[in-house]
């Protein structure tokens, strides 16, 4: 039995001309650690509600591999986060995560991402999330999806509100102990549908059928 017939996310892909979204096996995100310790942001910005990313490179490299092992360990029906690993024409450069709980009944789920800083600037960002979004609504039948953030962090509320999200609310939070604004978005079903053509990006999927009865999103018949 090879790995993906063991555990589906790692058989599952989604394809947009030379990017693909797929669970990185240990070998790649050793690959992805280092993207990360190269940088994400510059020094003084403050993206991320924990961070993560600051410290040592060998301990952001075993921060890292510890969030990723852990995070396939909890993926279960009842709450799952897919760090699905960015590559371009197969060099890792960065993660698009899709997440959820409660899925089968709420059909609702988030996004989130990091992306190295050699590789922002170029239209990624925008197009990892618009591949992750074909992903929920077209792959896993979402109702809506969820995302967020910081009002100092131009370049992720750009990326969002040009794809159509709509408001959902704004919530205080600690950061680094400091507070901060953190700006909430939702897209719906209706709005993902009635997305302009410049939105409607070529996406191929693989692997779904298998993740989607791993997790149990379809009804018992």
């Amino acid at each position: 039995m090879d790995l993906a017939t063991a555990f589906p996310p790692f058989g599952l892909r989604v394809v947009s001309g030379d990017l693909e979204l797929r669970l990185p096996d240990d070998a790649e995100l050793t690959r992805l650690a280092d993207v990360a310790v190269a940088g994400i942001h510059a020094p003084d910005r403050k993206p991320f509600l924990f961070p993560w990313n600051a410290g040592e490179p060998d301990e952001v490299r075993r921060g890292l591999l510890q969030y990723h092992w852990a995070s396939r360990g909890k993926v279960s029906p009842d709450a799952w986060a897919l760090e699905l690993g960015v590559f371009r024409e197969d060099e890792p450069i960065g993660i698009q995560s899709v997440s959820a709980t409660g899925f089968p009944v709420t059909r609702s789920a988030g996004t989130g991402s990091w992306l190295g800083l050699a590789h922002q600037g170029k239209g990624i960002g925008k197009r990892m999330r618009l591949m992750a979004l074909h992903l929920l609504f077209e792959g896993f039948g979402a109702a809506d999806a969820r995302t967020e953030a910081f009002d100092d962090n131009p370049e992720s509320n750009g990326v969002t509100r040009a794809l159509g999200y709509a408001p959902n609310g704004v919530v205080l939070q600690e950061r680094q102990g400091e507070v901060a604004t953190e700006n909430r978005y939702r897209m719906t079903r209706e709005a993902w549908a009635a997305r302009p053509d410049a939105h409607r990006v070529d996406v191929t999927l693989e692997g779904v059928a298998p993740v989607r009865a791993m997790l149990k999103m379809d009804p018992e018949p």
